[in-house]
Order: structure tokens, then sequence, then C-alpha cells
């Protein structure tokens, strides 16, 4: 045949080859082991791109167990009361309520799923603040809480930059009574603020009994883990008033 005459079997074999797709449309390639950065990267820009969009500025950050129930045993309803009305108190108090050229300020944002999330995320909702939900993509899936902002809930495949997301605006840290997850947050963001790679963040702990149970901070004073004034880093409340007045006393600044 010549150069210009058609193609006997024409191009199907091409316009369905995978390599053919637009690589922004390609879900097998983008899925893939060589494009882990650029997934990075989206987790990061779409979350950032709506967080400006909405003009939060900077946030508090409430971690807690997710299997604390309002009618659960033992401690479970004080802590969840305490956390709703804590995620109330700080959106009244902090500038989560402002709008405009302001921008928002102390933003409840929680890990966006059941338990002390729910709860934070919950009083935050009840005067009609908006609130932040960072959920994360799990083996045993974990669906977003019914009260943080839709707009500004968002799922993660990477914790990495979950975690990112979570620290990047905090201007607080309240860690209600948690696990494995909730101290994992918990160390992360204290080995920030004691290397000095983050501002001085203020952090508030509720329940001090609780804490001061499960781990032996002055033990790692004792044994030169730490420096005493590493203890200054943080404070305990046992009230969400309490809470508040620490936050306050560490370096939060409410925008009115």
């Amino acid at each position: 045949m010549t150069e210009d005459a058609p193609f006997p079997n024409g191009n199907s074999d091409q316009m369905a080859s995978p390599s053919y797709r637009l690589a922004a449309l390609d879900q097998d390639f983008l899925l893939g082991d060589s494009m882990r950065g650029v997934r990075f990267l989206l987790e990061y820009a779409k979350a950032e791109e709506a967080l400006r969009k909405w003009g939060v500025l900077s946030t508090i950050v409430v971690f807690g167990s997710a299997r604390v129930r309002p009618d659960g045993p033992g401690e479970e309803p004080r802590w969840y009361a305490a956390a709703r009305d804590f995620g109330r108190l700080a959106s009244e108090r902090g500038g989560a309520l402002l709008n405009g050229a302001r921008g928002r300020h102390n933003v409840v944002a929680t890990g966006g799923g059941p338990g002390i999330m729910a709860a934070a995320n919950r009083g935050a909702s009840d005067v009609g603040a908006p609130s932040i939900g960072f959920n994360i993509t799990l083996p045993h899936e974990q669906e977003p809480n019914p009260y943080s902002t839709p707009e500004l809930t968002f799922r993660f495949h990477y914790f990495a930059m979950r975690k990112m997301h979570l620290a990047m605006r905090a201007s607080g840290l309240v860690i209600f009574p948690g696990g494995f997850g909730t101290l994992d947050e918990f160390f992360e963001l204290l080995t920030l603020r004691q290397t000095h790679k983050s501002p001085p963040i203020p952090i508030a702990l509720f329940d001090e009994s609780y804490w001061r149970k499960v781990i032996n901070f002055e033990a790692l004073v004792e044994h030169g883990m730490i420096a005493p004034a590493d203890l200054d880093l943080f404070g305990f409340a046992d009230t969400a008033e309490d809470l508040w007045r620490v936050l306050e006393a560490k370096g939060l600044h409410a925008v009115e």
C-alpha cells in the first residue's frame, strides 16, 4: 500500500491502549508507584485550596479517642460533653465566626471521625461556626462525623499529609483522653515544639488524672530523657473553661 493509504485494520488498538490515555485521566497511572509524590502533592493542594477559600487563617486542633461515646461507660460522657463545650466555647471566643477580609481564626479542627472528634465539631456546629474534619482512609473505613462543615471535610490516604494539615495552621492544641492514635499525634506535635520546628503552639491536656496514669512525665525528666523545662510545653485542665484559660496563658490569641 502507499504511505497515504488507509490503515487496513484501523487504529482501534492504538486508541484503546492505556498509554494513549490522557495522563490526568489515567487512574491506573495516577495510582501507580511512580506517582506517589504527585498524589502527596494533590492531598496537600486540595485541602489547602478549600481552606484558603473559606478564609481559615488559624485553627485550634482537638485530638482524642474515636471510641468515646456520649452514653459510654465511666468517664466517657464527661469527656464527650467537655469536648463539645470546648468546641462551642472556642468557636465563640476565638474568631471562627468572623468572615470577610479579616479571615477566620482558631477554627476548630479535628481528625473528622467519631468520639471526641465528633464532640468538638458538634460544639462548633451548635453555635453556627465552621469546623474542619481531616479524615483518613483506614482498612476498617472511618466515615466522617456529621458535624464538621461539609466543604471543610477532607479525606486523606497519607497520614503524613493529614498531620501536616493538622499542624500547619494550629494556633492551639487540645488533647483529650485517647489511645495509640492520640498519643502519636500528641507526641509528634510536642516534638515539633520541643525542637523549635514549629511556632510556640500552646498545648492543653484534658483530665490530668488520666494523663498522669497513662504517662509518667516526671520519669522522663528523672532519667534525663527530657529537660525539666519541657514539662512547661503543656498544661492540664479539667473543664472546657480551664482548657481555654490554659491556652490563653500559654499564648493563644483570640480575634474579636
